[in-house]
């Protein structure tokens, strides 16, 4: 091999190289998709506190054979779970994006 092949043979590894080394900025679209996604997460959170209020009440409206008092009490005791979940689960993303921040912050400063 000559000196050539072997400068062309060092500049496609370092391309190699280049390559395989992920980008550190984070895409604008993967930004909406988790905004998307943790709405999805939200309503699903709320829907299905819901649902299982409704068939607990519903259920127990059928066995004991009542007026639907406990449906529309377990759908209450369901929303108020679901909304419960989807403010944790927002406190849980606001405390994951303060810490993000933080270390960003003191990446940067240092």
């Amino acid at each position: 091999m000559d000196e050539a092949d072997k400068r062309r043979l060092e500049e496609l590894e370092a391309r190699i190289e280049a390559a395989k080394t992920p980008e550190e900025t984070k895409h604008h679209s993967e930004e909406h998709y988790s905004q998307a996604q943790l709405a999805w997460r939200m309503v699903i959170e709320l829907v299905a506190g819901l649902m299982i209020g409704f068939g607990i009440g519903y259920g127990l409206d059928i066995l004991l054979g009542t007026t639907p008092i406990f449906l529309v009490l377990f759908i209450l005791f369901g929303l108020a779970a679901g909304v419960l979940t989807m403010m944790r689960s927002a406190k849980e993303v606001q405390e994951k994006r303060t810490r993000a921040a933080e270390e960003e912050g003191q990446e940067n400063g240092n």
